[in-house]
């Protein structure tokens, strides 16, 4: 994958890290080998739970102080992202939460899907809304070079930002990997991993809130990442919390 990255992952707290760790790094690649793998032959690759922001910025961007750039970059969020879940809470089971509030960031579960290609050979689809002014600044930012309006508080990107946007989430969107590989997943396979999530203690939303797993979480960290290396490499070089 060319140039860096930024990754948004659960607010160091959430119970949802020891969760979708072990999901992705455990669960998945025992009951899936072959899947969860480049190829029968190779073994699982192994990468923390995240939902990408957005990819391809050169090293040009932040130079030799990935930190300072990424703290200078001017994340907004919306009011209307900030209302409560359906449900109506604010955190815990079923209501996302569960540790940093993020100025309106919410990650929600959608559904379990799969796609032919190999970063996106198995995940889980994140509501729109609730990143779309995060990943949006992140690729005007980071790739575009385009600046943000309304001093980074009426949500307006320019032309191409917006562009991206749109085609970003018709095409496969924001979503939480779950596998990469070549090898394609019947829709029986897809089946099984949709369970073995739900199992994990995961709530998606096709299902009914029941108070019964995790159905997101809210705010996060930002991860800035050289995922230009292989996937072993892949290691945050900044670090945001929001």
């Amino acid at each position: 994958m060319p140039g860096s990255s930024l990754w948004l992952l659960p607010p160091p707290s959430h119970p949802l890290h020891p969760v979708l760790t072990t999901l992705v790094r455990e669960t998945l690649p025992t009951q899936f080998p072959r899947e969860a793998a480049s190829s029968p032959a190779v073994t699982p690759h192994f990468f923390a739970a995240h939902v990408t922001l957005t990819s391809e910025i050169p090293a040009s961007r932040y130079g030799d102080d990935p930190q300072g750039w990424l703290d200078s970059i001017p994340f907004f969020f919306p009011a209307a992202a900030a209302a409560p879940s359906a449900e109506g809470k604010e955190g815990g089971r079923g209501g996302g939460g569960g540790g940093g509030g993020g100025g309106g960031v919410k990650v929600r579960f959608e559904k379990v899907v799969t796609q032919d290609v190999f970063f996106r050979r198995c995940f889980i689809r994140v509501g729109y809304g609730g990143v779309k002014e995060l990943a949006g600044v992140a690729r005007a930012v980071g790739v575009i070079g385009e600046e943000v309006g309304g001093d980074g508080k009426d949500g307006k990107f320019g032309k191409e930002t917006e562009k991206w946007l749109t085609k970003w989430r018709e095409e496969y969107g924001p979503h939480l990997s779950l596998m990469y590989g070549d090898v394609p997943i019947t829709d029986e396979a897809l089946k099984k991993v949709t369970r073995a999530v739900q199992e994990a203690g995961i709530q998606l939303a096709e299902e009914k809130p029941e108070g019964s797993g995790w159905d997101g979480w809210d705010g996060g960290v930002v991860w800035l990442v050289p995922t230009d290396k292989s996937i072993a490499e892949w290691k945050p070089i900044a670090t945001r919390e929001l």
